[in-house]
């Protein structure tokens, strides 16, 4: 009797314990999500809709899928693009430069140079590294995203479940591909 009220007393500790660490990684996911909600000063559904008409800067171009905005925030923020992966442009971290990355920042520093874009958010708006996740639009209309794939300068890489825009990369990529572009061109 002792051995089975230590055995339950064990299993219930452990669960918990399994309890304080759930709530522990959901109030640090939680104020990620705060600070992002701060970045962009929107959390509701109006000013969800607001953000369709905002614009920010573009102050650098990291490599052919990272770079930063003025949010107006110090430092700004930095925003890596949804559905898509671009060669690396240098070595950083343990990641190493890549075939094609030199050409790849190019191509998308050339794009934003001097311009202001829309961000567009998916169901998961920051990424492992805590770079903001979006999709891109130029003024224009044009969405980023779409022009490094369809112009073979980055490659379709959907990650779930951010997978709005799925069909569109994988058009974008048969175009780059048929048509021998970038990355597809035969070399």
């Amino acid at each position: 009797m002792i051995k089975r009220l230590i055995t339950h007393t064990c299993i219930a500790c452990l669960g918990l314990k399994i309890m304080i660490s759930c709530t522990s990684m959901s109030a640090e996911y939680s104020k990620h999500r705060e600070v992002q909600s701060e970045n962009f000063a929107f959390v509701s559904n109006e000013q969800e809709a607001s953000q369709k008409h905002t614009y920010y800067q573009v102050t650098k171009v990291v490599d052919g899928d990272t770079f930063w905005i003025d949010n107006l925030q110090p430092g700004g923020l930095k925003i890596r693009f949804i559905g898509i992966d671009a060669p690396e442009s240098r070595n950083a971290f343990k990641k190493k430069k890549q075939f094609y990355g030199k050409e790849s920042k190019e191509f998308l520093t050339a794009l934003l140079k001097d311009q202001k874009v829309r961000l567009e958010f998916d169901v998961d708006s920051l990424d492992p590294f805590n770079r903001t996740l979006a999709y891109v639009y130029l003024e224009n209309g044009e969405m980023v995203n779409e022009l490094i794939v369809k112009s073979g300068k980055g490659i379709l890489m959907t990650v779930a479940p951010n997978v709005k825009y799925e069909e569109l990369f994988v058009k974008a990529q048969k175009y780059a591909r048929e048509n021998k572009l970038g990355l597809w061109a035969e070399n």
